[in-house]
């Protein structure tokens, strides 16, 4: 896309801005995609998720 279309992008968004509960929606859920970051650096991936480990049964 080129920088004429984001700029009319952005000026339609000014103009028309996201209400308050799609706002707290999207923080909720970038929120939430942080504490799934975080849990999964303290403490690993769980070895029920990996690949891996389904491959290794005979």
């Amino acid at each position: 896309m080129t920088q004429l279309h984001w700029l009319l992008r952005a000026k339609r968004w000014v103009q028309n801005p996201p209400s308050e509960g799609r706002v707290r929606l999207v923080l909720a859920v970038l929120a939430l995609c942080l504490a799934l970051v975080a849990v999964e650096s303290l403490f690993g991936w769980p070895e029920w998720m990996t690949v891996d480990g389904l491959r290794q049964k005979p």
